[in-house]
């Protein structure tokens, strides 16, 4: 099955419950070692799904451990030497545990690729062809993605066979209860912004993204400077202080989390009243996973982003993504600034772009030639375009 849904819509409970209850229906012996495998890009997601099956199939009888990198192997052998039914992983740890022959995945039943678009944003691909691999031909694969880029095709192909395609949203939409809007500002009037927007008493629990972790540590530090509690997660930080920062925020104590693209896809807290983009993302469609952490589960939810003259061209790619316009703050203390930033080059159209003054017909047959072995060689698989396709609206 090849499922497409935005972040908060219960994924987790929609293949975990099934699972646990063929799991039951058909028992296995103790020893026959794991039976469904379930694999996320990061240790925070696979923290969160291994939190919800514990609930799941509690009472059950069925034995779960969660293994990931970032933390010491000792813990997560013991739990698989002791027998697992269920195993989450992160494609990285996992791997190394296969190469030590600590895991056995030769009876799995059931395979799950759990975000699978930010999968192969991180370069997992390599180490999930090694996964699939060794397991059994006769399964049951279930791949979920939050959005639907090309790429993904050719990894469909190879895992999933005739698969049925459910979309429960339009690929690659924002969620309707996100208010989104958009403040023009130059890049080092950013800080002062965000300080503004925060002052703000509707902003009870707010989630900021920055493009790169040096950038989280800093946007974190001038906040708590500010008298304005804060923690950065990345993946440079620790596991055990990503997790405490992430239990402080859930429980109220820290009001802002600062976070990279990656850090925060395992963050399923709810209440979450604010994203604030402090630094729009270069790919269009980590927007959509970063305000997918607000207004969940049918909940309404807020999205703001900065924009210097730098990002013009980013906002547009994402507004060509989410198909519609976000609308753009015009009072704010800083709205007269922007000029101090260098303004995004508009496009030209493609006719005024064809008229332009004549080149030797050489040198316009390479650069003709250039552009069609790009696109050709950037075509994707259509082999997982097949199969069935039920929507959800």
């Amino acid at each position: 099955m090849f499922g497409c849904a935005q972040t908060g819509t219960g994924k987790t409970a929609a293949f975990v419950l099934p699972i646990v209850h063929q799991m039951l229906q058909r028992p296995a012996p103790r020893d026959a070692g794991v039976r469904a495998l379930i694999l996320t890009p990061t240790r925070e997601l696979a923290a969160q799904i291994g939190e919800r099956i514990g609930v799941y199939a509690r009472f059950s009888g069925l034995r779960h451990t969660v293994i990931y990198g970032g933390v010491g192997m000792q813990n997560q052998v013991q739990a698989l030497r002791a027998g697992v039914d269920l195993l989450v992983a992160t494609p990285g740890r996992l791997v190394d545990l296969m190469a030590q022959g600590l895991v056995r995945l030769q009876r799995v039943e059931f395979f799950v690729l759990d975000e699978a678009d930010r999968m192969l944003d991180e370069g997992f691909l390599p180490s999930i062809r090694r996964v699939v691999g060794v397991l059994p031909k006769q399964r049951q694969t279930l791949l979920f993605s939050a959005t639907m880029p090309p790429e993904i095709a050719p990894l469909a192909a190879q895992v999933l066979r005739d698969p049925l395609h459910i979309e429960a949203t339009r690929v690659a939409s924002a969620p309707d209860a996100i208010a989104q809007s958009v403040y023009l500002v130059a890049q080092e009037h950013k800080r002062e912004l965000l300080r503004h927007v925060l002052g703000d008493r509707a902003v009870t629990r707010a989630i900021v993204f920055t493009r790169t972790k040096h950038g989280a540590d800093r946007v974190a530090r001038q906040l708590a400077q500010g008298q304005i509690h804060a923690e950065a997660i990345h993946g440079d930080k620790a596991q055990s202080t990503r997790l405490r920062a992430l239990s402080r925020f859930r429980d109220g104590e820290v009001r802002v989390l600062v976070a990279t693209d990656l850090a925060a896809r395992g963050i399923d807290v709810s209440g979450i009243s604010h994203v604030i983009n402090y630094d729009l993302p270069m790919d269009p469609e980590a927007y959509v996973h970063r305000i997918g952490r607000t207004a969940r589960a049918g909940s309404q939810g807020v999205a703001l982003s900065f924009c210097s003259g730098d990002e013009q061209t980013r906002l547009k790619g994402i507004e060509r993504l989410i198909q519609r316009r976000v609308p753009v703050v015009q009072n704010h203390p800083f709205a007269g600034m922007v000029a101090e930033a260098a303004p995004a080059r508009p496009q030209q159209p493609r006719q005024q772009q064809s008229r332009q003054p004549q080149q030797p017909r050489q040198q316009q047959r390479a650069q003709q030639a250039r552009p069609q072995q790009q696109r050709s060689a950037a075509a994707p698989s259509r082999g997982a375009q097949g199969g069935r396709r039920a929507t959800v609206r």
